[in-house]
């Protein structure tokens, strides 16, 4: 019998007796102890601040591990955050210490090691907020165990790890919610039932605008710094290749190395292909080809090897093309069709013709799911906790979340495939079906990599 099983049976043993609870809801909030989830934080580095504020703040869940191989330091996206697995256990701690109004904290504790965390029977959830070459390995390791997942976005770092990971979650009957918070957006979801109830007409184009790169890491000749006293730089590399040490190779930087990311294909991509398949209804499919069109790359022996211009053009099987490029004038999504457009990004949605925008979706016409029902305010500070929300109902209820792994693995592949697109500099076609790579065995090699050591 699982720990939250056994607590909700001795919970209601309890009130039919007429006996209180162990501890009072009141210091949780208004749920009971027995219908808490239990947490862990994997990797308490950038993403964690909103990442972890977004588990905190959620009555029906309880954050009871934070795990990171540094123990704590400066040198993340923002120079001023200084993160890693103390501060945040300390965050952890003073919340649940102010929210008590006692002084005493909730017993959070501190790992190095994942493993010791998946080890845990009290642990319910993990959130995998770690580098991009960690996400597969570490879910894997977490459904073997009996968690459900929470793995940050992109969902993976090759399109084989995302079928890989489709098959442990489905074979061990977890719940898992790709990362992707902008699908639990107001703004979004009405932006693709703007598209798919036919309101711009005849889909025929979608923009997708990337930022430029916000880092610029050292050119050819580069040399290796020593590692930081508190960070274990061997766990961190992981399954990837061995590779001298650099600050600007971890921490936030790390996106930009095609050994453990994908650039801002992989970072923002994630997000604005996401909403493509969303408003293009090809969430479990995808484009049947991807040709580049000027990409630019770091000059060889640089540090960094994403590329730092973003250029490559899909089609799907229905003539809609997907254009891709970095901009430094606009951003996000936008859907072009025969009688108008609509734009959606953080700031919320653009339309020509301007009525668009408010243009309601009659009851019998396709409703895209939500995240929260009660949402109605667009604002983007709701985007993540509403997302955490619904994959915590689904926790529950065992219904997939908004965002499955199906789902999360298809928006990923696009990012993948365009790199790919990119790097080999030719058009190459894919069969969403069989995802391979048609006729093109180097092109194939590039949708798996052999790790070096497995978590």
């Amino acid at each position: 019998m699982r720990r939250r099983q056994f607590l909700q049976g001795t919970a209601a043993a309890a009130a039919a007796l007429g006996l209180p609870s162990i501890v009072p809801s009141r210091v949780f909030g208004r749920t009971a102890p027995s219908d808490r989830i239990n947490v862990a934080l994997i990797g308490c580095g950038n993403q964690s601040r909103i990442d972890l504020p977004a588990f905190l703040n959620q009555d029906d869940a309880q954050v009871v591990a934070v795990c990171d191989v540094n123990t704590g330091s400066y040198g993340y996206n923002d120079p001023k955050y200084f993160l890693g697995r103390e501060p945040a256990l300390q965050k952890v701690n003073q919340f649940y210490a102010d929210k008590t109004k006692s002084g005493h904290d909730a017993g959070c504790k501190a790992y190095t090691d994942f493993r010791e965390v998946l080890g845990r029977d009290d642990v319910d959830v993990v959130a995998v907020v770690v580098p991009d070459h960690w996400h597969a390995p570490m879910t894997i390791a977490a459904t073997k165990a009996g968690k459900d997942v929470y793995c940050e976005k992109p969902l993976t770092l090759t399109v084989d790890q995302g079928k890989q990971m489709i098959k442990s979650v489905r074979e061990h009957k977890r719940i898992l919610q790709t990362g992707s918070h902008w699908r639990s957006g107001p703004a979004v979801r009405h932006a693709c039932e703007l598209v798919r109830n036919g309101r711009i007409g005849q889909l025929q184009r979608i923009q997708v605008y990337l930022p430029k790169n916000n880092f610029v890491g050292p050119g050819p000749g580069w040399q290796p710094m020593p590692v930081p006293e508190g960070f274990d730089y061997a766990t961190w590399l992981g399954p990837a290749p061995l590779a001298p040490y650099h600050a600007d190779r971890c921490l936030y930087r790390f996106r930009f190395i095609l050994d453990y990311s994908g650039g801002q294909v992989t970072n923002f991509g994630a997000h604005y292909f996401d909403i493509a398949q969303w408003g293009h209804g090809s969430d479990t499919t995808g484009p049947v080809e991807f040709e580049d069109t000027g990409a630019e790359f770091p000059e060889p022996g640089s540090l960094f090897t994403t590329a730092t211009k973003v250029a490559f053009r899909a089609r799907y099987a229905d003539g809609v093309e997907l254009i891709c490029q970095t901009s430094e004038k606009q951003s996000g999504t936008r859907f072009e069709g025969t009688k108008g457009w609509v734009q959606v990004n953080s700031k919320g949605v653009r339309t020509s013709p301007e009525s668009l925008a408010t243009s309601e979706i009659g009851s019998s016409e396709i409703h895209l799911p939500h995240s929260n029902p009660k949402r109605t305010e667009n604002k983007y500070s709701n985007y993540l906790p509403d997302h955490v929300g619904n994959f915590l109902a689904s926790v529950k209820s065992r219904q997939d979340p908004i965002e499955p792994v199906e789902v999360g693995h298809r928006t990923a592949s696009i990012c993948h495939l365009g790199n790919i697109a990119m790097l080999l500099k030719r058009k190459i076609r894919w069969d969403p079906e069989a995802e391979q790579i048609v006729g093109d065995d180097e092109a194939n090699r590039m949708l798996s990599r052999t790790p070096r050591m497995r978590g």
